[in-house]
């Protein structure tokens, strides 16, 4: 179990955070064990396609990140550095571990999979120089930029809705009945008593105070318990699952037609719907069964509030629903 101690000072000086690269690692586990979530499972299906598709990471690459997790799903710390800012960008975050010193690189990896020897794709940990640590967070450190351009920034939108409602949520929660109202219903394993919050379940055990030092409380998607530092001496922090994951994954449901032939009239949105494939005027014209002039008129209002886009081929203007317009429509195709 591992305690904090927390004074008035302490809870007044709680805080909470957002960490897009804590995201990124912890939904490492979730590739290596799908039972971890089964709220994850479509994310998990989409983000294997398209890691392991073209364009995505090679084997060499997958094994490494795969390595990054232990047998008992504990990760290195060096690679979930503590939110010194409400909401830092993935890149400064990563840029936290390109400084990590290679001793301490060295000493998460091999602790984190103590007392299994690390696998071979972290064999410089355990048989390398610093020179050779340091070459190997260098690659560490590109290949989760990769794993989150391809898979995590996509979503992190609507991640990050949901860890902001989580945190309206909590600090109501603190604001209207304290701190154990707040700690109340954020996981089984946390108990509040006598100014000590408890951390059952844990790998580690200790108990420090915070000293005047505050909470920082940095909501999850991915985590599946809570995770306090490894280390006694840092300052208290607690990374825990957050509120409304089940809704994350829940396919969005496509636009009522009644409603946006109201908002767009009913012509424009017919129009809108024929776009799908690039087409000329006269094609749009034939099929509405209008002229070519009332086809156009429409058309730039459209182009004009970007819901189509037009390039020339030969002698004729061909138009095509935008990204923008994809996205109104509900075309599967849209990304987000």
């Amino acid at each position: 179990m591992i305690s904090f101690e927390l004074g008035v000072e302490d809870l007044a000086d709680t805080r909470f955070a957002v960490s897009p690269l804590a995201e990124a690692v912890l939904s490492l586990r979730v590739l290596r064990d799908p039972g971890l979530s089964a709220l994850h499972l479509p994310w998990r299906r989409e983000a294997l396609r398209t890691l392991e598709g073209p364009g995505g990471l090679d084997g060499a690459d997958r094994e490494l990140l795969a390595a990054l997790v232990a047998r008992r799903f504990t990760l290195p710390d060096f690679l979930t550095p503590r939110p010194e800012v409400f909401a830092p960008a993935f890149e400064e975050e990563l840029a936290v571990v390109a400084r990590t010193p290679p001793g301490e690189v060295r000493r998460d990896l091999l602790a984190a999979h103590a007392p299994d020897p690390a696998p071979a794709a972290l064999a410089a940990a355990a048989d390398g120089d610093d020179t050779a640590v340091a070459r190997l967070r260098d690659r560490i450190r590109a290949v989760l930029a990769a794993y989150w351009e391809l898979v995590i920034e996509p979503g992190w939108p609507r991640m990050r809705l949901v860890l902001e409602a989580d945190m309206t949520y909590r600090a109501r929660q603190l604001a209207v009945g304290g701190a154990r109202s707040l700690f109340a219903g954020m996981h089984p394993d946390l108990r509040w008593r006598d100014g000590v919050l408890h951390i059952d379940r844990m790998i580690g055990r200790f108990h420090a105070a915070a000293s005047g030092r505050g909470l920082l409380l940095v909501p999850s998607v991915f985590a599946h318990k809570p995770a306090p530092p490894v280390d006694p001496g840092a300052p208290p922090s607690l990374l825990y699952p957050s509120r409304g994951v089940a809704t994350l994954w829940a396919p969005v449901p496509g636009p009522d037609r009644a409603a946006l032939a109201s908002l767009l009239g009913a012509p424009r949105a017919r129009l809108l719907a024929l776009l799908e494939e690039p087409r000329p005027t006269v094609e749009l014209a034939r099929r509405l069964g209008v002229t070519p002039s009332a086809v156009s008129q429409h058309l730039r209002v459209l182009y004009g509030a970007g819901l189509v886009a037009r390039a020339r081929d030969g002698r004729l203007v061909l138009y095509r629903r935008s990204e923008l317009g994809d996205r109104l429509l509900g075309d599967g195709r849209a990304g987000g």
